[in-house]
């Protein structure tokens, strides 16, 4: 069956998620040294579609490897980035917490003022 040009599936099926690829130690140590040994950018190119990789994975793991800290299993940066985000906000929430009880010192002040001048304004009237 084609739907404005493309081929539709006929199955009613539901297809599985995609589940993220994780790559061993050696994996990543073999597939950076043959990058290294790629002379030309065509050479890696056709390494990276052969693997099936991004050249962001293979800079990712070349850094990893320079650290000694490459792993197995994929870092996880969204946790990275959400500890972050949740430790600034923290941060902001604290900050505004501090400024809200200003504010509401400031108004305290503000109607103990008025009541003062109400009560020295009923005396001048009686």
């Amino acid at each position: 069956m084609e739907l404005n040009g493309t081929k539709v599936s006929k199955s009613p099926e539901v297809l599985e998620k995609a589940s993220r690829r994780r790559y061993s130690k050696e994996y990543k140590e073999r597939t950076v040294r043959e990058a290294n040994r790629c002379s030309t950018p065509e050479e890696l190119g056709a390494l990276l579609r052969r693997e099936g990789l991004y050249s962001g994975a293979i800079n990712r793991w070349r850094k990893e490897l320079q650290e000694s800290t490459l792993s197995s299993s994929p870092k996880n940066y969204r946790k990275e980035t959400n500890a972050q985000e949740i430790a600034r906000l923290k941060r902001q929430n604290a900050r505004l917490a501090e400024k809200l009880r200003q504010a509401e010192l400031i108004i305290d002040v503000q109607k103990k003022v008025s009541e003062m001048i109400q009560i020295r304004s009923q005396e001048k009237d009686d």
